[in-house]
């Protein structure tokens, strides 16, 4: 919207950043239903990070929505700004050089990918928590579901709102067949192995 702005260019370069901090940013972009385990997961994972010395930070959807986004609801035009938002936060972030941890349920295949493009192929990870609806709702830790069921919460994601699950993630778990603990140790190989972190 602003015409008058100018890009300035900072004297200390990416390169620089990532040596400082002794190993590669990225961001890792937790992505699942509601109650599927993303931020507990993702907690997990920032955890096993901490203990090897990686420098981190975890964005939750519920913490950003009472500050940075408090002004969004959940319509389709919010959550698309709301991600918009996130994504801008977190590639600022991993411009620092530190490891981004985001769980939102950012349930459109094109909003991950704006993210995808705006943070770099090379440095975002689509993490896939897959939990079943039947399984998410039965967990229900918020009581969201049910509200949800009687309509009492409108535009709510896998039962009047769209979920597009990801068609090739960089990173799948399935909660449903492995505990927290064995999903994050997932993870963070996976980290190891094929993005040398």
């Amino acid at each position: 919207m602003s015409s008058n702005i100018v890009w300035h260019d900072q004297s200390v370069s990416h390169e620089e950043r990532q040596k400082i901090k002794g190993h590669k940013p990225l961001v890792l972009w937790f992505t699942g239903l509601s109650g599927s385990g993303k931020s507990t997961i993702a907690n997990a994972v920032e955890r096993k990070l901490a203990e090897l010395s990686v420098h981190s930070y975890l964005l939750d959807g519920d913490n950003v929505r009472h500050g940075l986004n408090k002004d969004l609801g959940f319509s389709d035009t919010d959550r698309i700004e709301n991600i918009r938002r996130i994504g801008e936060v977190s590639n600022l972030m991993a411009e620092a050089g530190l490891v981004v941890l985001t769980a939102f349920i950012s349930p459109f295949r094109s909003d991950r990918q704006l993210v995808r493009e705006l943070v770099g192929a090379e440095r975002f990870v689509e993490v896939f928590i897959d939990t079943p609806l039947e399984v998410c709702e039965q967990r229900d830790p918020k009581g969201l579901y049910k509200k949800a069921r009687t309509g009492e919460i409108k535009h709510f994601t896998g039962i009047d709102s769209a979920y597009e699950a990801p068609q090739q993630p960089d990173i799948h778990v399935q909660t449903a067949e492995a505990d927290i603990e064995t999903c994050a140790e997932r993870i963070v190989e996976a980290l190891k192995s094929s993005f040398k972190l």
